[in-house]
């Protein structure tokens, strides 16, 4: 390690955390919370100094023991190494252990104590249009048109709200986020605002000049959709002929020297392909896979006969991405994501209820979730008439679902509340009519049979896709 020059990954954005002041390094995935030491370590990874010449500068300044400095240097640099976060040029650096090291335990999360609230990201949708017919598409059923999407300065109001709210990241979807041709000033306003930037896109219409102006723009990471690895079927899954698009947005994506996450949603479909669908991310020189397997909303929950695997599928993916987990340590990230209906314990659906994230539709609705849109009887306040920080704050719909208070048992009782906040609200009223009822997926609810009969009766024959219709 001594001779070798550390570099934060072209991911990575060290900033201060506008509402604590505390330092935090910023990436497509999340982030991580620094004390001030490790922040001036990571500082000083600017692919211009050794790691010597890094504890040396960092003793001198502190008037410190050497031998001190260095091995908490070494911690945090093999921390954050082992993440993919910091990377290295010059000689290979050498295993090394942070046992014993002030700076070797894992920086505090900004998560804080249970039920505590702080909105981290954005999910900006700015369009619900998008070219693909994907099958499994969560967006609304009956999707409006563009004369009803926010404009420009609108989207620009509500980003420097939620830079006031203490947001971190600005994700921008849709739909396809490309159809918007303010795009790039969208982009500009969130990284003058000093939010992390991150575009989630099919890669459709990403043609060489768009990434360019998006990346002079401030972007700072991508997420590209693919539906297969093999062209005929992931055109077939996306109702049109465009893998070759995606193939080639990629290649500009990583041309541009942008980080770069493929996304694989999985079903009975493609899951048998789960090595393949890697290994194409890996010949893309993608930082990240994520392998998603369907959540039932919107479309897919129309399909979802479609779409379900069945037991021995994803028992089989399960030891697919585990093994590519261990092949890949250490170049590229594997993240699998079991199906909802395979499990018997609910995922912390968005960290908890309008706890960490928010989203903002195009039409100006500020929800707790994507889905929650779907949830009857809900009112959600719009971003034209009221401002974002009494929405997070005040709200009814921010209000329903937080905390434990609502929960019925066996939820309110459960040891596990504080980890998986009772589950999915969308999913819990899409499958028993009730918002507040057990998430299906858990094992304890009363309504479990719902998912459970469906795994057990996935048809030999899967029936054709219901394709996503919408003004493209």
């Amino acid at each position: 390690m001594d001779a070798a020059i550390p570099r934060l990954a072209r991911r990575c954005r060290l900033r201060t955390d506008p509402l604590s002041g505390e330092w935090v390094l910023l990436f497509p995935e999340g982030l991580s919370r620094l004390n001030r030491s490790a922040a001036e370590v990571l500082g000083l990874c600017d692919g211009s100094r050794s790691a010597r010449e890094i504890w040396g500068r960092l003793a001198l300044e502190h008037r410190a023991p050497v031998a001190t400095v260095e091995r908490d240097v070494r911690a945090v640099l093999t921390e954050f190494a082992g993440r993919g976060l910091v990377v290295w040029a010059g000689a290979a650096p050498a295993p090394g252990s942070a046992a014993g090291s002030t700076l070797a335990a894992p920086a505090p999360s900004l998560e804080g104590a249970p039920g505590a609230l702080r909105a981290l990201g954005l999910l900006a949708e700015l369009t619900h249009r998008c070219p693909l017919g994907c099958p499994y598409c969560s967006n609304p059923i009956r999707a409006r048109t563009e004369g009803d999407e926010l404009g420009t300065g609108e989207w620009k109001r509500v980003l420097s709200q939620a830079r006031d709210l203490g947001v971190l990241h600005a994700l921008f979807s849709g739909g396809e986020p490309l159809l918007r041709p303010d795009l790039e000033d969208l982009v500009a306003e969130a990284a003058r605002l000093g939010l992390y930037t991150n575009l989630i896109t099919s890669g459709v219409g990403l043609s060489e000049g768009r990434v360019r102006s998006l990346s002079a723009a401030g972007l700072d990471s991508v997420q590209l959709s693919f539906q297969a690895e093999e062209p005929a079927l992931g055109d077939r899954i996306a109702e049109g002929p465009f893998h070759a698009m995606k193939l080639e947005a990629a290649a500009r994506i990583r041309s541009a020297g942008l980080p770069l996450t493929l996304n694989f949603v999985l079903h009975r479909g493609n899951i048998d392909r789960l090595e393949d669908l890697v290994g194409l991310a890996e010949s893309l020189g993608a930082h990240r896979v994520e392998l998603a397997n369907v959540q039932y909303y919107g479309w897919a929950l129309n399909n979802r006969a479609a779409l379900l695997p069945d037991r021995e599928q994803v028992g089989r993916a399960g030891a697919a991405a585990e093994r590519a987990r261990g092949r890949l340590a250490g170049r590229m990230e594997v993240v699998y994501v079991l199906p909802d209906y395979h499990g018997d314990r609910p995922k912390p659906c968005m960290n908890g209820w309008g706890r960490r994230y928010l989203t903002v539709d195009p039409r100006g609705r500020a929800l707790p979730c994507p889905n929650s849109a779907a949830i009857p009887g809900l009112a959600f306040e719009n971003v034209r008439l009221k401002d974002l920080d009494w929405i997070w704050e005040r709200s009814e719909a921010f209000e329903k679902f937080r905390g434990f208070g609502w929960m019925p048992e066996p939820c309110r009782s459960c040891d596990q509340k504080e980890l998986d906040f009772g589950g999915c609200r969308c999913q819990a009223a899409l499958l028993t009519g009730d918002a507040a009822a057990t998430d299906p997926a858990c094992g304890l609810s009363p309504h479990h049979d719902i998912v459970s009969r469906a795994v057990d009766n996935v048809p030999t024959q899967a029936p054709a896709f219901e394709y996503r219709r919408n003004p493209s």
